[in-house]
């Protein structure tokens, strides 16, 4: 009897053959695999209830009669029976996936069978441990789904069953399941498979401050939001982020793309600093359903006496005073308990349950999947707390390296770092360079109004903090402060914004060649000390504001 061979107008799945005793975790591997990677996922009991069906006769779901039948189908079909029961679904359509995973084989005829129906695409992965180990695993069976017999020993009288160990000399992979956790297990026969993403696969894009904060960095990645799989936030609320949509809405804990791009993937990292009040919050007000966000079990939770502790630093620091600070400090000074409040991570709190989920293997779905992702940082470098004019800093570090950090992405995924630029530098704050940091050759509102012809009381009333509602300070463009920020992310293109602020003429600008002279003028130097290209232009706060000069 010839093996059922795959019609010619059939795509040839690959196929994975898992073997090994009962007991050795081959069930465990192979839905691990279909679960994790989305793979079809075949068992051999089924195959065998559907051949008994076929033949009207009746199979018991029981240990020893399932042993019996399929020595039986070994000796009636020569071992193809696997073999012909795949195929029959491939070619039926009723899989239709790539990669077939098969729970499990017993016989090296059998594998034989299915690698001449799939030619070169049979994997054999074979499963193992100790005798000890699977009689100890077999007494504590409860839930295999069919009747298991008295012991161990009686399972191993069935003789194809006493050859399965065998097998391993065969096996393209052999584990010991003894020696490995279960998910080791599967990191191994996935990394056989080929099944994890390639490291040279750059696909993850950060958009970056590249001074105090407030470079309108919601509005840039609101613009292009629609072009990402997913859309990746870390830091805290007290960063707001407004987005063109009428009227204006700020995100302060969700991704400024999230009401640009309905079908992206949300993800909030384990860096991430949370209020739950503002986080639920802008949830419902963004209609954002549990399948849509998932937030790390590792990010930590502000308490009300996070925010409390932070009242004097809006004084004295010019803090927006929400309790991120005072969170990272007692997540690491509460490692050994003793600490109060006690601290609380997202996987604590009961009321994020349905949004809690690994956001590291998110990402590498995304990754095995060639799917993008927008990593969005909040505040500006020159906030840093180890790269800025200290002590009037934020509480943590601000460049394209920590957001990697915080996301828990490598930097082998970075493609492109976005740093957003003001054609004027703000800070939020009091009016004392002593209480709200450094600025260099700080200017008044009227001397912009003068300059670009926009009304300075317009001006003042749109220059407040996003979320601290405090006036903003500024500055003329610091170019120092440009090529150190560009250097310290690693800029590979420059957002500036506000080019209205250098001409009220730029307002009505939709292509590079509207813009003023002068303007062209600034930004081809903006290009020349960032050594990175100005590939966005913001001209404005509506959906037509945005010059796209990118070339990726």
């Amino acid at each position: 009897m010839m093996a059922t061979a795959i019609p010619s107008d059939a795509t040839a799945p690959r196929i994975v053959v898992l073997s090994g005793p009962v007991g050795s975790g081959k069930s465990t591997l192979g839905q691990g695999l279909a679960e994790r990677f989305d793979l079809a996922y075949v068992r051999t009991q089924e195959l065998m209830h559907d051949a008994a069906a076929r033949a009207s006769d009746p199979l018991p779901n029981e240990r020893r009669a399932l042993q019996d039948y399929g020595e039986k189908l070994d000796r009636d079909t020569r071992e193809e029976w696997v073999s012909d029961g795949v195929a029959a679904l491939v070619a039926r359509g009723e899989i239709k996936a790539s990669l077939i995973v098969i729970d499990a084989v017993r016989t090296v005829g059998q594998i034989e069978a299915l690698r001449s129906a799939f030619p070169a695409l049979v994997t054999h992965i074979h499963v193992d441990a100790p005798r000890e180990v699977l009689d100890a695993r077999y007494r504590l069976r409860t839930n295999s789904g069919i009747t298991e017999l008295t012991s161990y020993d009686d399972v191993m009288e069935n003789a194809t069953e006493a050859r399965v160990s065998s097998m391993r000399e065969d096996a393209d992979v052999a584990i010991d399941t003894n020696r490995s956790s279960v998910r080791d297990v599967l990191v191994r026969a996935a990394a056989a498979l080929g099944l994890w993403s390639s490291r040279s696969t750059q696909l993850v894009d950060v958009f970056i401050g590249g001074q105090y904060g407030s470079e309108g960095k919601g509005n840039i990645a609101y613009h292009l939001a629609h072009e990402y799989d997913v859309l990746m936030r870390v830091g805290g609320p007290n960063a707001g982020h407004k987005v063109p949509i009428e009227p204006a809405f700020t995100h302060r804990l969700l991704p400024s793309g999230t009401l640009a791009n309905s079908n992206a993937l949300l993800l909030i990292g384990p860096g991430a600093t949370l209020d739950l009040a503002v986080l639920m919050g802008e949830i419902a007000d963004c209609s954002v359903e549990a399948g849509r966000l998932i937030i790390d079990p590792q990010a930590m939770i502000i308490e009300p006496e996070d925010i409390a502790a932070e009242a004097s630093l809006t004084t004295t620091i010019a803090s927006t005073g929400k309790g991120g600070g005072s969170a990272a400090s007692r997540r690491i000074m509460g490692r050994s308990g003793g600490i109060t409040p006690p601290v609380r991570l997202a996987r604590d709190v009961e009321e994020l349950s349905p949004y809690v989920g690994s956001t590291a293997e998110a990402l590498e779905r995304t990754f095995v999947a060639g799917k993008r992702v927008m990593l969005e940082g909040t505040q500006g470098t020159l906030l840093s707390l180890f790269h800025g004019f200290y002590p009037s800093v934020t509480s943590r570090d601000t460049t394209t390296s920590a957001c990697l950090a915080e996301a828990g992405i490598g930097p082998h995924r970075l493609r492109r770092v976005v740093m957003v630029l003001r054609t004027y530098p703000i800070r939020v704050g009091n009016p004392s360079e002593s209480t709200s940091g450094y600025m260099s050759q700080e200017i008044d509102w009227d001397v912009i109004a003068e300059r670009s012809g926009l009304e300075e009381a317009t001006l003042r009333e749109v220059e407040k903090g996003s979320v601290s509602r405090s006036r903003r300070r500024v500055s003329e463009f610091d170019w120092e402060m440009l090529r150190r920020a560009s250097e310290l992310n690693g800029a590979t293109d420059i957002a500036l914004t506000f080019v209205d602020y250098l001409d009220g003429d730029n307002q009505n600008a939709r292509r590079f060649d509207q813009l003023t002279k002068n303007t062209i003028h600034f930004v081809e130097e903006v290009a020349r000390v960032a050594a990175a290209p100005v590939s966005l232009i913001s001209t404005g706060f509506d959906n037509r504001s945005l010059i796209d000069r990118r070339e990726w």
